[in-house]
């Protein structure tokens, strides 16, 4: 082991959560134009459905009721886009937060209750 190679910039781990349903991500969450903003679950359409849906901040209405602008992701991909996510998952249909991408905070739309 060199001198330097502790400071050698290391790979980050991936992060593995497996078998955690799909999701409907906005098409500018996957390919990185928009950050996640908002989250809400609802009932899931099917069993591998967990029912949670993801908009990103520059998602504009008419740009989410455009079918082709919506996509079915595994939750693992919403993780790596963004792990805060992990916080939230087990939340009960009905919810809606806000994600403050500068603290890294849920903030439930309804109460303002905070979650990392």
């Amino acid at each position: 082991m060199g001198l330097f190679d502790k400071f050698k910039k290391k790979e980050p781990e991936p992060i593995e959560t497996h078998n955690l349903g799909g999701c409907i991500i906005t098409k500018s969450l996957y390919e990185g134009t928009s950050k996640l903003k908002w989250m809400f679950r609802e009932e899931g359409v099917n069993p591998s459905d967990n029912g949670w849906k993801a908009i990103g901040d520059t998602d504009t209405e008419e740009y989410i009721n455009t079918p082709g602008n919506n996509m079915v992701v595994d939750f693992d991909r919403l993780v790596e886009i963004e792990p805060s996510v992990l916080a939230i998952y087990d939340m009960p249909v009905g919810t809606d937060l806000e994600f403050d991408s500068q603290r890294r905070v849920f903030i439930d739309s309804n109460n303002g209750k905070e979650y990392r």
